[in-house]
Formats: C-alpha cells, sequence, structure tokens
C-alpha cells in the first residue's frame, strides 16, 4: 500500500491512520536558483526527504506545497512568491483537515531554508494551540549542523555547493554544473543566514528584487561556489538528513 495521501483511497487511508497519525508535509518554494538549477529546486528538496522518510518509518506524506515565500527573488522570471499570511492559512487548513480525519502529529518539512520558516512557525504553533495536536519543523539547514562542519563546503548562500550537490544526488539530470557561475558568499558582520554562524542569525531580512537582480547580473543568482559541489557530498548529505528526519518522526510516534 502506498505512503503518498494522494495514491491512496479514503478506505485505505483510514486503515494507514490506525496504525499511525503521524503526517509528513514537504513545504518548498519554485524560485530561481541560478543557471545550473531548476526553479523547484526547494521543493524537490523537501518532496525527496519526505518520501523516503514516509516509506522507511511507514507513515503517511501528503504532496507537496510548491510554493512559498519568496518576494526577492521575483526579479528573475519563473520566481512565484505567496504571500505569507496567506501560506500560514494554507499550511493551518492542511493539517486541521488531516486533524479532522485522525492525525494528530504533523512534520512540516522545509526545502526553502530560513525565510520559509517564520511563517511556518506561526502555522505550526495555530495549529498545536487550536487543534492541541503536535507539529514540528525539520529544516535541514539546521538539521545538518553537525554534519556541515565536516564537508569541504562554504557558508550558506543560494544555488550554492550543499543546494547543488544534494539535487545532484537527489536529481543529476535537472543539474547542468557546466553552466553554474561562483559567486562567493561575502562576509556581512552580525548578520548570517548560515546556522553554522556564531552570531546573528535569526534576525535575517530578505533583499529587495532590486538585489537580486543585480545578483542575476553578475552570477544569474547564485551566492556561493556550486562548482565544488559533487554527487558524493549530496549523498552523506541526504543521508544524514534522513537519519535525523527519521529519529523525529520515531520520537513522535513514542509520544
Amino acid at each position: 500500500m502506498s505512503y503518498r495521501l494522494e495514491e491512496l483511497c479514503w478506505k485505505e487511508l483510514a486503515e494507514k491512520q490506525k496504525t499511525s497519525d503521524v503526517v509528513l508535509i514537504p513545504v518548498g518554494s519554485v524560485e530561481q536558483h541560478g543557471y545550473h538549477l531548476p526553479l523547484g529546486t526547494d521543493s524537490f528538496v523537501a518532496k525527496a526527504l519526505a518520501e523516503e522518510a514516509a516509506e522507511k518509518a511507514g507513515v503517511i506524506v501528503t504532496p507537496p506545497l510548491w510554493f512559498g515565500w519568496c518576494p526577492h527573488h521575483m526579479a528573475l522570471p519563473g520566481s512565484v512568491s505567496v504571500r505569507a499570511e496567506v501560506l500560514i492559512e494554507y499550511l493551518y487548513d492542511v493539517i486541521e483537515s488531516l486533524h479532522t480525519h485522525g492525525f494528530r502529529k504533523f512534520v512540516i518539512i522545509n526545502g526553502h531554508r530560513i525565510v520559509n520558516i517564520p511563517w511556518m512557525q506561526i502555522a505550526a504553533q495555530r495549529a498545536q494551540s487550536k487543534l492541541l495536536c503536535k507539529a514540528v519543523i525539520f529544516d535541514p539547514a539546521y538539521m545538518s549542523k553537525d554534519l556541515i562542519p565536516g564537508l569541504d563546503i562554504g557558508p550558506v548562500g543560494h544555488s550554492d555547493e550543499i543546494e547543488t550537490s544534494h539535487l545532484m544526488h537527489l536529481h543529476p539530470d535537472l543539474v547542468h554544473l557546466e553552466k553554474a557561475v561562483d559567486n562567493p558568499v561575502k562576509e556581512t558582520p552580525l548578520y548570517s543566514v548560515d546556522p553554522q554562524y556564531p552570531n546573528d542569525t535569526l534576525c535575517y531580512v530578505p533583499a529587495t528584487k532590486e538585489h537580486t537582480a543585480e545578483l542575476g547580473r553578475i552570477s544569474g543568482g547564485t551566492t556561493g561556489s556550486p562548482s565544488k559541489s559533487s554527487a558524493e557530498i549530496g549523498r552523506v548529505y541526504h543521508e544524514h538528513l534522513l537519519g535525523n528526519l527519521l529519529r523525529v518522526i520515531e520520537s513522535l510516534k513514542a509520544v
């Protein structure tokens, strides 16, 4: 029997719910990722992690919420930004619907880094308060903090070494590394989106469209050094994240 919500009939889902009340909800974004990665990179990452974990753990996974909040990327074609207030309501409604059918524990798997997290936190908190359920967020950048120092990659950027490596492992046919343009991340004292940064991280404010337009001119929209990417780094990264995600699921099952 499938673990994908959209592939089950309602009776099959009801049977699944008797064995586990955990649901995985992948959330990504459709936005520019330089010359070498597809627009759906963030959603592909969230979807892959969620589906593989669901199969291994025997829990349900929903279809991905493909779109995210990315107003700063709207300078380049193909980027789709949905207002944060709409996304809060959307995610909450998904959780509430599944809660109606007996599911009580939700793992929201983020593929869009720190920009998605604030509105996801609001939706998750609302769900916990109103529905008395459990909702946790799984973010790859934060859930790999113990791994990244051992990898030969630079700080978090955009369509950077780790994103590119991860997609080289997941969807090598969608990566065109020969088109990548390196644009090393510039140090910004006291501000960074990288969880490894020892000072401030959470006070990040997305850039303007004008900044992204200039970034597009310089590197096609990339910050980081994707030329250092490899499928092997992506494999190690993915397996580490998958292991941590399975630990999260098992901890929820035990509650």
